[in-house]
């Protein structure tokens, strides 16, 4: 690769994640072409030479927004499939991932978003509803794979639908509550299958 198209590569990937962040702070709708490459230091026409459509845009940065956990625990030099459910439910439910918006679940950030966007985004994020309830499934100690579906379904959700309402909530003691709660639940059920 010469050395304008690697340079043109870094660009492309620093765009990425700074729309990744950004979209999933300010949603789907709320970050605009111009200010993505104002922030990348660019100028608005540069887009073009990157990306073909805002919509392309948005689909590679919820791309990279799908991937940040997984590529994150790697860089810490662990195997995200290594992570135990409560490992999981700990760093996921913790104040820390609540206030991390922009770096944080998109699914906790954006689920409206999604549902109302269009056909490929949409599709990236039921690809990614499969892969998470695959991986949480393979976290469950139950040896009934329908059973263990089942409850990685439940887990997922939950959680998700945790950390989204502990981030709306403007009362700390509230928002604290909900993920202690949840977060006590998953290790409860953790515990309940490890000591059948």
């Amino acid at each position: 690769m010469g050395h304008s198209q690697q340079d043109k590569r870094k660009t492309h990937e620093r765009i990425v994640e700074i729309a990744s962040k950004r979209l999933r702070e300010k949603g789907l709708e709320g970050v605009g072409v111009a200010d993505l490459m104002k922030e990348a230091g660019l100028t608005v026409g540069g887009f073009y030479k990157h990306f073909a459509s805002r919509d392309e845009l948005v689909a590679e940065a919820m791309q990279s927004a799908f991937g940040a956990w997984a590529a994150k625990v790697r860089s810490e030099g662990r195997a995200p499939e290594d992570i135990t459910l409560q490992e999981y439910a700990a760093t996921y439910l913790s104040r820390e991932h609540r206030d991390d918006t922009a770096g944080g679940c998109p699914f906790a950030a954006l689920t409206a978003d999604i549902a109302r966007s269009g056909e490929k985004c949409r599709s990236l994020a039921t690809d990614q509803i499969k892969s998470n309830i695959r991986k949480m499934q393979a976290r469950m100690d139950v040896g009934d794979a329908a059973e263990a579906r089942r409850k990685a379904i439940i887990t997922s959700c939950l959680m998700t639908g945790a950390l989204g309402l502990a981030r709306i909530s403007n009362e700390e003691a509230l928002a604290g509550e909900i993920l202690d709660t949840v977060k006590a639940f998953v290790n409860d059920l953790s515990t309940n299958e490890n000591g059948r």
